[in-house]
C-alpha cells in the first residue's frame, strides 16, 4: 500500500480521560486508503528531546471529512508537546503504514474486539469498518476505573459494548478475561490492542477455545519503514518487524508462551 507524507490542519483538541486527548487531523485533500489496524508516524516540532517520529493508532478515518482521528496518552516529551496542538496548528505525518486487521473471513460471523487502555483506539475503526459491511460488532472494554475508559459513546453506537474495570466502577468488576459475556457466547475471531499482559490473557483464552485471535503489538516503532530494527518481535518465522510486517499479527504465528 503507498505511503504519504501530509501536512494536516488540526481540526480539534479534545481532552479525554485517562490523561489522554483525541485529535482530529483533517488532510489538505483526500485521504488515502487505509485499513483498520494501521498507523500513523507523527512528527514533533519545537520539542529538543523528540527526535524520532512517535508512532499513532488510525483511531478513525472520516473520509466525508477528510480526516482522521488519533487517540493518544500523554506520557512523555513528545505526546505531551502533541497535546498542547491546537486549532488550525500543522502536523506532518506518514499515513497509513503497517498491516492491519484480516476481516476478509469474518462477513456473517460472530466477532470480538477487546481493547485495553488507550489500545481501544483501532477497535473504533476496525468496528465501524464491520459495521459499514452489516455486522454488529462486540467490543470487550477493559479500564482501571470508569473515568479512564475511553470513547465510550461512540463504541456504543457502532456495536454491542460490555466493560470491564478493576474497580468496578462501571460494568464488571475484574479484567477484560473475567467478564460473563465470554462464557455465555461464542465468538468465531477476536482481535485484540492494549497491554501486553492483557493481550496474552485474551490469547490463551482463544487458543484454548480454538477461536482465531489477532493482536495489534505496541512495540516502540522508531521509523515505521522497517529500517531501524527497533520493533522486532520473535515469531515462528523467525524475528519480524512490527511496524512492517506487524503490528497486526495472529497469535499462532508469534511464540508467546499461553
Amino acid at each position: 500500500m503507498k505511503k504519504y507524507i501530509i501536512d494536516f490542519k488540526v481540526s480539534s483538541n479534545k481532552a479525554m480521560g485517562n490523561n489522554a486527548i483525541l485529535l482530529k487531523l483533517r488532510a489538505p485533500g483526500q485521504l488515502p486508503e487505509m485499513k483498520p489496524g494501521q498507523f500513523v508516524e507523527v512528527k514533533v516540532e519545537n520539542e529538543p528531546n523528540t527526535f524520532l517520529r512517535r508512532p499513532i493508532s488510525i483511531n478513525y478515518a472520516d473520509y466525508k471529512n477528510n480526516e482522521i482521528w488519533l487517540l493518544i496518552q500523554k506520557v512523555g516529551n513528545g505526546t505531551r508537546k502533541l497535546g498542547e496542538l491546537q486549532t488550525g496548528d500543522t502536523l506532518n505525518c506518514v499515513i497509513p503504514l503497517g498491516n492491519g486487521f484480516d476481516t476478509s473471513a469474518v462477513k456473517d460471523k460472530k466477532v470480538l474486539l477487546v481493547g485495553g487502555g488507550v489500545g481501544v483506539a483501532p477497535m473504533l475503526m476496525l468496528g465501524a469498518t464491520l459495521k459499514a459491511e452489516g455486522m454488529t460488532p462486540t467490543f470487550l472494554l477493559g479500564a482501571r476505573t470508569q473515568s479512564m475508559l475511553l470513547e465510550q459513546e461512540l463504541f456504543e453506537q457502532t456495536g454491542k459494548l460490555y466493560v470491564t474495570t478493576e474497580d468496578g466502577s462501571l460494568g464488571e468488576k475484574g479484567f477484560v478475561t473475567n467478564h460473563s459475556i465470554l462464557e455465555k457466547e461464542h465468538f468465531d475471531k477476536i482481535f485484540v490492542c492494549g497491554p501486553t499482559p492483557m493481550m496474552k490473557a485474551v490469547a490463551k483464552y482463544a487458543k484454548n477455545n480454538n477461536i482465531c485471535c489477532e493482536v495489534s503489538l505496541e512495540n516502540k516503532m522508531a521509523c515505521g519503514l522497517g529500517a531501524c530494527l527497533c520493533c522486532v518481535t520473535e515469531t515462528q518465522e523467525g524475528h519480524k518487524c512490527v511496524c512492517t510486517d506487524g503490528p497486526v499479527f495472529n497469535i499462532n504465528d508469534l511464540t508467546w508462551q499461553i
